[in-house]
């Protein structure tokens, strides 16, 4: 795996990968955010010319991942599903081929925002469907960006990107990580999602995905 950002967080050592997904190596363990399965289609379904192919894309992209990295679980922090509407039967069969090329993988989804109006995923993909707080120690996995009492957060839902401004007016947003001590925001992993500008405090690191390579943000 090239590319990949290793930092330590929280007393862990994380990989940020360029591919909008972090991988936890002790937990052999990818977690991604916000992948939307099914927007475009729900967003065709009301007649809005969007792009076609965008949930073969982002299944491929976890493919490559999952091949690259010695992972035994996925986790999804929220918004796996876009909406209900998105369950079309093209989706439907894309889904079920994905999972039945990786049979073993242990898959758990904690349920966003678009998950509670779109519902849970169909019980055959085998996805283990959990309310909000996901702890596994240190860390409360969550898809809504708020602080827990007791464990650091690592959560979704904001889509965050960072606006980078150059000398002649040019601007370039990237979706990027911001960790902070107690609330982490992935980037959104789907293809059709848009994004968030973040502005960070003193306290948070900001990490940008670029091509084919995450870098930390100078300070």
């Amino acid at each position: 795996m090239n590319g990949y950002l290793p930092i330590e967080h929280c007393g862990e050592t994380l990989w940020l990968l360029p591919d909008r997904a972090l991988y936890w190596p002790a937990r052999r363990t990818l977690l991604v955010a916000d992948v939307h399965i099914g927007k475009a289609a729900s967003y065709r379904a009301l007649h809005q010319p969007v792009p076609r192919g965008t949930t073969e894309v982002t299944l491929a992209r976890l493919d490559a991942l999952l091949a690259a990295l010695a992972c035994e679980r996925l986790i999804i922090l929220g918004d796996f599903l876009h909406a209900r509407n998105a369950l079309t039967p093209a989706t439907l069969a894309r889904l079920h081929a994905w999972k039945l090329r990786h049979p073993t993988l242990d898959v758990m989804l904690v349920r966003g925002n678009h998950d509670r109006h779109a519902g849970d995923p169909p019980a055959e993909l085998g996805i283990t469907v959990y309310d909000e707080p996901l702890l596994l120690a240190p860390f409360a996995l969550q898809h809504e960006p708020t602080p827990h009492p007791d464990h650091p957060v690592l959560a979704g839902h904001v889509h965050p990107v960072f606006l980078l401004r150059g000398r002649a007016r040019q601007r370039l947003r990237l979706p990027c990580f911001m960790l902070d001590t107690q609330v982490s925001l992935l980037p959104a992993f789907g293809e059709f999602t848009g994004g968030w500008r973040i502005a960070p405090d003193a306290n948070s690191r900001v990490f940008l995905c670029g091509g084919d390579r995450v870098w930390a943000l100078a300070e």
